[in-house]
């Protein structure tokens, strides 16, 4: 019965352990790409996005805009390292074999200054063993912010 009990404990630490390294390797890719923008990398904001990403955002008259992502990389690329700033905070990850679905709360500041805050939605694909960003959809709003 003890050995029963300690292969049961075993089994369900490594379990945890599993979903404890996938959920840190999600949060990575979204930080690395929030890194990028930062640095004003298009290399890696690329690197991070699936094949076949889609952008959107939720606006203030509430459409939904779709934005195209090579616009969105080439203007990361063009600008100021460090003029772009959006930090986040991980509210919740929820993970389903090749499928992650992150929400992460933000304000976003442009050189410096708050610009404007709201909530990024993150689907997210397990490709080849890396985790990529396949959905980004957010809202965004200047008023009810926490700074």
């Amino acid at each position: 019965m003890k050995s029963f009990l300690t292969s049961i404990l075993l089994f369900g630490s490594l379990l945890s352990f599993a979903q404890t390294s996938e959920t840190e390797q999600v949060k990575a890719t979204i930080n690395s790409f929030f890194d990028a923008m930062r640095n004003a990398d298009s290399v890696v904001i690329r690197n991070s996005f699936a094949s076949k990403v889609i952008f959107q955002s939720i606006s203030a008259a509430n459409e939904v805009k779709t934005q195209n992502p090579s616009g969105f990389i080439t203007s990361v690329g063009k600008a100021a390292k460090g003029s772009l700033d959006e930090r986040i905070t991980f509210a919740s990850i929820n993970i389903d074999g090749n499928l992650a679905a992150v929400w992460t709360p933000y304000e976003f500041y442009l050189n410096g200054k708050f610009s404007h805050c709201g909530v990024n939605s993150f689907q997210l694909h397990k490709e080849n063993g890396q985790w990529k960003i396949q959905y980004v959809i957010d809202t965004r709003r200047k008023e009810d912010c926490v700074k």
